[in-house]
């Protein structure tokens, strides 16, 4: 293999790996698809969150309560970018006419026994949240009226200001999207770009390759190009996406989320890094403890449930249990970055959870390419890596 090229052996396995996997067109299709399905994903919150809400309130002549908390209503909405309209119309059965042929959304009519809302169907629940409090707020002050004071002398003292103490800025919403998002990202990633190394040393052993391979290169070479290789080509497909997701992110309403999110990807991308690099080593290893391509289902089980168990307790965790996984390595590559993300995490505690990481893949990668270089060889069925270990 190498001979008539001076770099090192590792880094001509390396070349041929990237350079394989990008000359494979089910992995280009199946990347294009992924990438199209986060843009359409992204695009459709970007439509989303330029729709204005509109509705059109019927209220019957001479309803004046009514038609103030609508007024009122359409101001508040206006600010948000929505548009409310009044209706007037003659009598009751003309606003159940009205709604009948759906040229008004609801009928809010004011009466000595209080108010109703009334639809068609059930009335909108964003067009009753947004009436409630004004036809409370129109209540109190006809009543506040009628005692020779006003609304606002009422009401004084009674604002509401929110304040957060746990010095985050990030909306609690943003955060939990981008826990599923990390995790998911993982383990999409880490699954299928492990099953191809594993599927790579499977082949080029039961084809027989592999010895060709070994009596030109040492093995420990071969795994370390497998192992950068397709670290390479995995880090490089989570900056694409990570990319058009930051793109999208930016067209919606969650846009002044987008610098703390940035910052959140760029730790993931640093502990993607490093811990893919110890699960690279254990696909690679349990491709060369198997000895045709139906045995891979039964090496590589153990790993797909070690990747599901972390991104079902990565998403969504919370409070102490996030603060554990956060230190715990693999589930710190998804939970350290949300952490980040949200402010909960001092500068310091990402580089310990990277150090612990970073330890853990060194172990893993030494245990992996023992059991490896002495599995590799050895084509009589499906070799344990307890065996392997104690192969000579």
């Amino acid at each position: 293999m190498p001979g008539t090229n001076d770099s090192p052996a590792w880094l001509i396995v390396m070349q041929r790996e990237i350079v394989a996997r990008v000359m494979n067109k089910a992995y280009l299709f199946g990347l294009l698809v992924t990438v199209l399905l986060i843009a359409g994903i992204a695009g459709f919150f970007a439509w989303q969150s330029q729709q204005v809400d509109t509705y059109d309130v019927a209220v019957t002549a001479g309803d004046d309560a009514a038609a103030t908390a609508v007024e009122q209503a359409a101001a508040e909405l206006g600010e948000d970018g929505g548009e409310l309209t009044v209706r007037e119309v003659a009598n009751a059965d003309a606003a159940r006419a009205a709604l009948e042929d759906e040229t008004a959304d609801v009928w809010l009519s004011s009466g000595p026994d209080g108010w109703t809302l009334a639809g068609w169907r059930e009335p909108d629940g964003s067009l009753t949240r947004l009436l409630t409090p004004v036809v409370e707020r129109v209540t109190v002050t006809e009543r506040a009226e009628a005692l020779g004071t006003s609304f606002d002398e009422l009401a004084a003292g009674g604002d509401l200001v929110t304040e957060r103490l746990d010095g985050g800025a990030v909306d609690p919403g943003v955060v939990q999207f981008a826990s599923f998002a990390l995790a998911f990202l993982f383990f999409m990633s880490a699954i299928g770009s492990g099953q191809m190394i594993a599927a790579s040393v499977v082949e080029e052993k039961q084809s027989r390759l592999v010895e060709i391979i070994a009596s030109a290169v040492p093995l420990r070479d071969v795994l370390a190009g497998k192992v950068l290789g397709n670290s390479v080509i995995a880090l490089a497909q989570n900056l694409l996406f990570a990319t058009v997701g930051v793109v999208g992110l930016a067209l919606t309403d969650f846009k002044a989320a987008v610098p703390a999110m940035t910052a959140s990807l760029g730790w993931f991308v640093v502990f993607f890094t490093v811990g893919f690099v110890a699960v690279a080593a254990m696909y690679a290893m349990a491709g060369a403890l198997a000895s045709r391509l139906e045995d891979l289902q039964g090496t590589t089980a153990p790993m797909g449930v070690v990747l599901m168990a972390v991104y079902l307790t990565t998403f969504g965790a919370d409070g102490t249990l996030e603060r554990v996984l956060s230190f715990v390595p693999v589930t710190s590559i998804v939970s350290m970055p949300v952490r980040v993300l949200s402010g909960d995490a001092g500068w310091w505690e990402p580089v310990v959870a990277l150090v612990l990481l970073a330890a853990f893949a060194a172990g893993v990668v030494l245990v992996s390419e023992r059991a490896y270089r002495r599995a590799l060889l050895q084509t009589g069925g499906r070799v344990g890596w307890r065996q392997a270990l104690r192969a000579g």
